[in-house]
């Protein structure tokens, strides 16, 4: 028996309340959708952690941007890659880094019996915030870390201009 028994307000508003939440049909719907999220979102559709499909997170690179007056610096975490297989764009005032980290296995008659390092294709795309001068970026790879670093273009001179009365 619960405490709440013990105290007649308590119980009968209870009670109502719950005699009008039987007969209210969007309360019906509330418990309906509630239950059906809970359902959808405990699933982990074969990527958790410890799954050979890895979740989704490890396949975006994980960045900081640091800005300063004359640059602006990336450094995106990406381990296991070969430099080679990185490739930088910079398109829409955005920095975009592709990569793949392929998985050769050629252990034959052995089973694998736990696999949590990630394979494929990542891609992040970074806004700057700040416009930049492409042909004088530099990138260094070092492990496992992309550093990249992108000098700001300098503003444009505004001039004034004055209307002559004609």
């Amino acid at each position: 028996m619960s405490i709440t028994n013990w105290f007649p307000w308590r119980r009968e508003r209870s009670t109502e309340l719950q005699k009008r939440e039987a007969l209210d049909p969007a309360e019906d719907f509330r418990r309906d959708m509630n239950r059906w999220f809970d359902e959808v979102w405990s699933r982990d559709f074969g990527l958790s952690p410890f799954s050979p499909e890895q979740a989704w997170s490890a396949f975006v690179p994980r960045v900081d941007v640091v800005e300063s007056d004359k640059e602006i610096t990336v450094t995106a975490e990406l381990p296991g890659m070969e430099e080679e297989d990185i490739e930088l764009q910079i398109r829409d005032n955005a920095l975009v880094i592709r990569g793949e980290k392929e998985h050769h296995e050629e252990e034959k008659g052995r089973s694998i019996y736990r696999a949590e390092r990630s394979y494929g294709y990542v891609q992040r795309s970074v806004p700057l915030p700040a416009e930049v001068d492409a042909d004088k970026a530099n990138a260094i790879y070092k492990n496992g870390v992309l550093t990249v670093t992108l000098p700001k273009l300098k503003p444009t001179q505004r001039k004034t201009i004055s209307v002559k009365h004609g």
